[in-house]
């Protein structure tokens, strides 16, 4: 499940970050066809998710869970 919102945010930015998937493989090591499959909604490894994650500036946090007051 959280895998999936990863690659969910790494493809969303891939799309709508401007440049090609030929220009992100060049700036971050990540090879071209890596780009394709993730586009194409298939997963990646968490090495790959980490180098587009930092790219992208994008981190993962845990969500805290709100305290309920009476």
């Amino acid at each position: 499940m959280i895998i999936r919102m990863i690659i969910e945010t790494i493809r969303k930015h891939i799309k709508t970050c401007g440049k090609t998937r030929y220009r992100i493989a060049k700036e971050t090591g990540v090879r071209e066809e890596q780009l394709c499959r993730i586009m194409q909604g298939r997963t990646c490894t968490v090495e790959t998710a980490d180098i587009l994650l930092k790219y992208f500036g994008l981190t993962i946090s845990k969500k805290q869970k709100r305290k309920i007051r009476r």
